[in-house]
Formats: structure tokens, sequence, C-alpha cells
């Protein structure tokens, strides 16, 4: 599961407000989000082809990441993502904080 000795992955939140989070997840080479629960559901678009290692409780798999192809997770997701590729991973995430109907999700925070 989660490493306590790689250095964390930067994030930079660009739009909060009631409706959304989104942040753009930024990974040198070696870093990783540490392991978190997603709270929302979510959508992520990268901003680079790659593939990243996804850890979660049960095992580990690979991420395939493709410049602009958006995708979907519902909330509830537990894992970790880690580049181990010798280049920058960048990745733009908006949590969906409210229902199609205006109400509040329960939950606060997330990372990818």
């Amino acid at each position: 599961m989660s490493s306590t000795s790689r250095p964390l992955a930067i994030s930079t939140v660009q739009i909060e407000n009631e409706l959304v989070r989104v942040t753009e997840w930024r990974f040198p080479p070696g870093t990783s989000t540490g392991f978190h629960r997603h709270a929302h559901d979510y959508v992520v678009v990268p901003m680079t082809t790659a593939q990243l290692r996804i850890l979660t409780a049960t095992g580990e798999m690979t991420g395939d990441l493709v410049l602009g192809q958006a995708y979907f997770r519902s909330a509830g997701v537990e894992h970790e993502v880690v580049n181990d590729n010798p280049f920058d991973v960048v990745f733009v995430e908006t949590e969906l904080l409210t229902t199609g109907d205006g109400a509040a999700l329960e939950g606060q925070g997330g990372q990818p």
C-alpha cells in the first residue's frame, strides 16, 4: 500500500466553489498522492500521456493516461497514485461537490 518515503505530488486548486473543486496535480518523477479516499465523484483530464502506478488495499495496477481523454470515477475510490516515469505527469481533477439538483454531497476533500 502507501509508502511514506515518497515525496508528495504538487496539488494546485484552480477553482473552488459550492459546486466543484478543480485541482491541477503535478507529479515530478518519484512522487505520489499518498494513500487517500475520494469523498466525491470526480473527472480527470490528463495533460500528459503516461502510465501511473495505482496502489490499493488489495493490490497494484497500472493507470493509463492519454492527453485530453477524460475519465470519471465515483466517490469511495481508495488508492495511492505513483509516478514511476522519468518525466513529470500532469492532470486536472474536477470534484463534483453537489448532485444534479444542487444538493451538496456528503464528505469533504479528496485527491486523485
